[in-house]
């Protein structure tokens, strides 16, 4: 049954929040922000149809703060809560209490989420749909020194040890030797109890040179899925996306319609709701899973300039029971997107960079898309990630499209803060970029960080 929702609540902030109110406002749906006490001068809080204040500038005292953003929705009358990206857009325990309160939640069920936020959970799903995965422990890690020396030696060093319920980076640890392991097992254990409740941890083989794939779903509640096709987001520092791009070169139509439908069928056997995105490594030929996001990735504006598929607008639709409008013969690519995270930070030092924008002058043209939170007099609070823009473009051809993103960069101005893009301008200039297929180590080694 289709039920029109008529008001949302948007539980983030910045550029992303932005984003999904505009397209609320496409579909005629009034929004709700809510904002931290920082947070007052952000253009979705003031174009909102309504907002609320739900704490202090701390994110543990707002935007994390599940009992302040449920009041807000029931004081505001919201019927529905889309969390965006990042904060509680994983939490299952957040959707879960979404549901639980009378609201819809605009993405997976707290079961599917909770299925795919742990890591070992994840692997053994993917393992039963038919997906790649890295060769590994095929679960959790026992306290047997001599059992985990002999797994150890039977997948082959390099390894990695990763916490089950990891990410951004952090609970991950390369082994080369034997004398390393057990030390580093425990170490990685520590983290992530110490970061994420959970001191599990599993081992898995550790490519030297992979590139990071990763494939778009949408999906509705009635058993429909198809994909958007690919993205390649090698381009990175300290395992943060910096550069994405679609379609990833060198991944020709027969292997993209293969992976495709594998996390295609992946999706339909767990029953998965709304938007997603399957993370792959991809070294010699071959596909291998690490993870589910289960919501919008940062990234998603560049396979909606290839597709024409607006995701946001997908995910609303999919909360509302909507049967999915497409089937996958439906879906085009044509031509290519690249995407520039732009941070408020030293492009040399990487050193947070808050303060005034004094002034701001953003690129235009044919195939440029800005989205970002930022104008003139707006300050950039200390208190969250550095992320103030996303730079997006998109050409008939990767060269076309990569000249075109050369010269937005060249033109786009920031002014009272520091920005990477003088680290864009160098990256668009690198001839092995320029060729394509630079693994996910690859910027690191041009930074000297490696």
């Amino acid at each position: 049954m289709v039920t029109p929702i008529k008001k949302i609540l948007i539980a983030n902030r910045g550029e992303i929040a932005l984003r999904i109110m505009r397209c609320c406002r496409d579909l005629g749906i009034q929004t709700v922000a809510v904002y931290s006490t920082a947070d007052r001068d952000l253009k979705h809080v003031r174009l909102a149809d309504e907002a609320v204040c739900i704490g202090p500038p701390r994110s543990t005292d707002s935007y994390l703060n599940i009992p302040a953003i449920i009041s807000a929705a029931e004081i505001t009358r919201a019927e529905a809560i889309h969390p965006g990206y990042g904060f509680l857009a994983e939490n299952a325990d957040f959707a879960e209490r979404v549901e639980s309160s009378g609201f819809r939640f605009i993405g997976p069920t707290a079961e599917t989420i909770r299925l795919m936020g742990d890591k070992v959970s994840a692997i053994a799903e993917m393992r039963a749909a038919g997906v790649p995965t890295v060769p590994g422990s095929d679960g959790p890690l026992g306290d047997d020194a001599t059992a985990n020396l002999a797994l150890a030696n039977r997948i082959g060093y390099p390894i990695i040890i990763k916490a089950a319920g990891g990410g951004g980076g952090r609970g991950m640890r390369v082994v080369r030797t034997d004398d390393a392991l057990i030390e580093s097992i425990a170490t990685t254990q520590n983290e992530a109890k110490s970061f994420f409740g959970n001191p599990v941890v599993y081992m898995e083989k550790f490519l030297e040179t992979p590139r990071h794939i990763e494939f778009q779903v949408i999906c509705d509640e009635h058993g429909n899925a198809i994909h958007l096709g690919e993205r390649d987001c090698s381009m990175q520092r300290r395992h943060q996306k910096v550069v994405e791009e679609a379609p990833a070169p060198g991944i020709d139509e027969a292997t993209r319609a293969d992976m495709g439908a594998r996390c295609v069928a992946a999706c339909k056997r767990m029953g998965y709701r709304g938007a997603g995105t399957f993370e792959f490594l991809y070294e010699n030929g071959n596909f291998y899973f690490i993870e589910m996001n289960t919501r919008v990735q940062v990234e998603h504006p560049v396979t909606e300039m290839i597709t024409g598929k607006d995701i946001i607008k997908e995910q609303i639709f999919a909360a509302e029971g909507r049967v999915l409008r497409w089937k996958q013969a439906d879906i085009t690519i044509s031509g290519h997107a690249f995407e520039c995270r732009i941070n408020a930070e030293d492009p040399v030092t990487f050193t947070p960079s808050p303060g005034m924008i004094r002034q701001y002058h953003p690129p235009g043209g044919l195939g440029v898309r800005v989205e970002t939170h930022i104008y003139n007099g707006y300050v950039v609070p200390p208190y969250y990630d550095s992320m103030i823009a996303k730079l997006i473009v998109a050409g008939n051809s990767r060269e076309s499209a990569m000249a075109r993103m050369r010269g937005a960069l060249s033109e786009v101005f920031v002014d009272g803060i520091k920005t990477n893009i003088p680290l864009h301008i160098d990256i668009f200039s690198d001839e092995n970029f320029h060729e394509g297929g630079t693994d996910i180590h690859y910027l690191e080694r041009r930074l000297g960080l490696q």
